[in-house]
């Protein structure tokens, strides 16, 4: 089906024929006054409105009525398959109390007790509100199993509902293991990423009561046999190697990054590798947030995502991110955008999604605004309007 998406105030592309030369730092590729046109799912032409190819009978046409369309975001960094909750535990945390009722491991319970159609019907509500607020890529791990029959079953319900499945197996060292992490890598080696159909990444919690980097070394070296590309979580809790481990092995993104020195990101910026923040995990555990504008300004590609997960960061909403972002991490506005758009597209090593260039596959939201920026300006308030996923609505 051919759509023309007419009178929009204002079209972020992301596309880089259009950045705005004046400001190195805006790479959004604004225009006014545009038209976008799809057909059979793919972007043919965005553009200004007086340049727009001329409409043909067969097309629908979609009035934005003077708001603004962006790139549907892309949220690269989820934890959705999961059972319980770990209300009692924030309530703790809020009120400066101690809690000691078992964190990831509270979830683990839940979750092995879980039947499969109960953690699907979640991850399908997380999945649906995340679309109502303009999601339109997600990427999704496992990591609350901890067992290799928790873990591969929640590798299918993954792969049901998204091409970005990662294999989180080495979240935490489960209680069975306490005593012998290195057996659990063995298990994850050799009796999990041989069947890890369906997975395209592997991802290791690199950090104080996680993985030692030479265990995240060895997963990752397995994974990359198993045919899965690499990532990490590093530096959420304290500074370590995670970050200079990511980019020496190739990761596609290395992700919280809270604690970084100005090697780690020299380190990143000269492998590639994209830094992915998570603004709702520091809001929610109340943890210092790095300063996005330091990443940029050492040549780091950086993006955003919600870490949306039940125990540090509950939140799937990126409007909310990105208020954050530009409030705590200092990021522009701009850079917020562009970080939960493309940025996250490139941590996913996604070329066809996160802009909105011809040929790009047709996700993107009409906001109830005139301009993207009223995302942070106005937190709290619903302004995705409409959203589009290849071409037809999800809302």
């Amino acid at each position: 089906m051919r759509t023309r998406v007419t009178g929009i105030a204002e079209l972020v592309t992301n596309d880089p024929a259009h950045a705005h030369h004046a400001d190195p730092g805006d790479r959004l590729g604004v225009m006014h006054d545009a038209v976008l046109l799809v057909d059979d799912g793919r972007v043919v032409f965005a553009g200004p409105a007086a340049e727009a190819p001329s409409a043909s009978s067969d097309e629908t046409t979609v009035d934005a009525a003077g708001r603004s369309v962006i790139p549907g975001f892309v949220d690269s960094h989820n934890h959705l398959v999961f059972a319980g909750d770990r209300t009692a535990e924030f309530a703790a945390r809020m009120s400066g109390q101690q809690y000691s009722a078992g964190g990831i491991r509270t979830t683990m319970t839940a979750t092995r007790a879980a039947t499969d159609d109960e953690l699907e019907a979640n991850l399908v509500r997380l999945v649906d509100q995340a679309r109502r607020q303009g999601t339109t890529t997600l990427e999704i791990k496992t990591g609350y199993g901890l067992t290799v029959e928790d873990e591969l079953r929640g590798l299918e319900i993954i792969a049901r509902h998204t091409d970005e499945a990662t294999l989180l197996a080495a979240h935490i060292v489960p209680p069975e293991y306490e005593h012998d992490p290195d057996g659990y890598v063995d298990l994850i080696v050799d009796e999990i990423l041989p069947r890890a159909a369906g997975a395209k990444w592997i991802d290791v919690f690199c950090d104080r009561g996680a993985f030692t980097p030479a265990q995240t070394e060895r997963l990752l070296t397995a994974g990359r046999t198993a045919g899965l590309l690499p990532r990490v979580h590093a530096n959420q809790l304290q500074h370590g190697e995670g970050l200079q481990l990511a980019a020496r092995t190739g990761c596609a993104s290395a992700d919280h990054a809270t604690h970084a020195t100005d090697g780690d990101l020299a380190a990143l910026a000269e492998a590639g590798t994209v830094a992915t923040l998570l603004p709702g995990a520091e809001f929610s555990t109340r943890a210092v947030y790095p300063d996005a504008r330091r990443f940029v300004a050492a040549g780091v590609e950086i993006a955003l995502a919600t870490d949306c997960n039940p125990g540090s960061s509950f939140t799937n909403s990126m409007p909310f991110c990105l208020a954050v972002a530009v409030r705590d991490m200092h990021a522009t506005p701009a850079q917020a955008l562009h970080a939960a758009t493309a940025g996250g597209a490139r941590a996913l090593r996604r070329t066809d999604v996160g802009h909105l260039a011809a040929g790009a596959r047709a996700d993107f939201a009409i906001l109830d605004a005139p301009s993207y920026v009223q995302l942070m300006y106005r937190p709290g308030v619903p302004l995705v309007d409409r959203v589009f996923v290849a071409g037809e609505p999800v809302r």
